[in-house]
């Protein structure tokens, strides 16, 4: 889109001082993202984002659980005393209808006010490990007693029985003739399949609960400063109902592996036990407090669960065809197939040592 056109859609939103620029920002990979630059230096600048709603098909629901949320923490946040509040949670803008979003007749737009002086990192350390636990334990920890429903903006996303029977159709299918290519790949899911499902059964027990989540934690889904420190939890559009494991799991399924999720190159994947160690401390400092004992003790099950769910979704989209998942060549989601698997053995290897660590803190 053209300059005037975007600042024709942050002309639909309340924002405050005169809008000079809009310039690309970022390079998510979901939605598009812009910066809003006002002329007044006593005005702040904001975040234009294009919502993927093909991704996020309830846009209303989407923002209806933001809004929700970041109400919620700034409430929080108050009642504590914390002063820098645009600092340390998101803010969104309204129309002039009220709504913290704008259907244009072709896309929906959101704009949130632009934090400064802080910055993303992308390298994982134990330093940044430690401090990533901490932010994401909080976050949960402060929505523990959100009394306001949320809805699941992607329904079932880390229900691993419908990730399972979704592989399995697709074995049934063999839309692209690739079944007998992937036996062995096949064998090792199948061999733990029915102990992947453990959280599903635990739920429907009664014995584990679900409850508010990121559902995508990343060291660069949060904002530090130029000190160090946690600021602001970003990237809200996948809070929603959850086990913990989503939070606990997902973060160490790419920041503990030793390559990229894509990387052929299986002999050098291993399991880093440094982040491993710095993240969960962080996180029990802060999550520790409503944990229940089921929770905790299966933390070590939530590592080894994400890298297996995210083979058995690569190999049900090989197995289809590559249909949803962007490939750069055509054995790209065999390969991720692949480096998930051993990495899950991995996994599975540390898996005593795990629980002895999370039962010592």
């Amino acid at each position: 889109m053209s300059n005037e056109q975007l600042k024709k859609i942050v002309g639909q939103f309340l924002v405050e001082g005169t809008v000079a620029s809009v310039a690309p920002l970022g390079n998510g990979l979901i939605n598009d993202t812009y910066l809003v630059t006002t002329e007044e230096a006593e005005k702040p600048d904001y975040v234009l984002q294009r919502i993927n709603h093909h991704i996020f098909t309830d846009v209303e629901l989407l923002q209806h659980n933001i809004e929700a949320v970041t109400r919620h923490l700034r409430r929080k946040l108050q009642e504590e005393g914390v002063a820098d509040l645009d600092r340390r949670v998101l803010r969104f803008v309204e129309t002039a209808a009220g709504k913290t979003w704008f259907f244009d007749g072709d896309n929906y737009w959101r704009i949130s006010v632009f934090i400064l002086d802080t910055l993303t990192v992308s390298e994982v350390t134990p330093q940044s490990s430690y401090d990533c636990g901490r932010a994401f334990g909080r976050f949960e920890q402060q929505l523990t007693d959100l009394d306001e429903p949320l809805g699941e903006t992607i329904p079932d996303f880390h229900n691993m029985e419908l990730r399972l029977s979704q592989l399995r159709q697709a074995v049934v299918n063999d839309a692209a003739g690739r079944v007998k290519e992937v036996e062995k790949e096949l064998g090792i899911i199948g061999r733990y399949a029915d102990e992947m499902c453990l959280a599903e059964q635990l739920h429907r027990e009664g014995k584990l609960p679900k409850r508010i989540c990121h559902c995508d934690t990343k060291v660069n889904n949060m904002l530090f400063d130029h000190e160090g420190h946690v600021r602001c939890v970003i990237d809200l559009d996948t809070v929603m109902p959850a086990y913990v494991f989503s939070d606990y799991g997902d973060f160490l399924r790419t920041a503990a592996n030793t390559v990229a999720e894509d990387s052929p190159e299986l002999d050098s994947i291993a399991f880093r036990w440094d982040i491993f160690e710095a993240f969960t401390r962080g996180y029990l400092e802060s999550a520790a407090s409503f944990l229940t004992p089921v929770e905790r003790e299966h933390l070590p099950f939530a590592v080894a669960l994400f890298p297996m769910m995210q083979a058995v979704r690569f190999l049900a989209d090989y197995l289809n065809g590559d249909t949803y998942y962007k490939i750069q060549y055509p054995d790209h989601n065999l390969v991720r197939t692949r480096n998930q698997l051993r990495y899950f053995l991995k996994v599975q290897e540390q898996r005593e040592r795990m629980e002895q660590l999370v039962l010592s803190l």
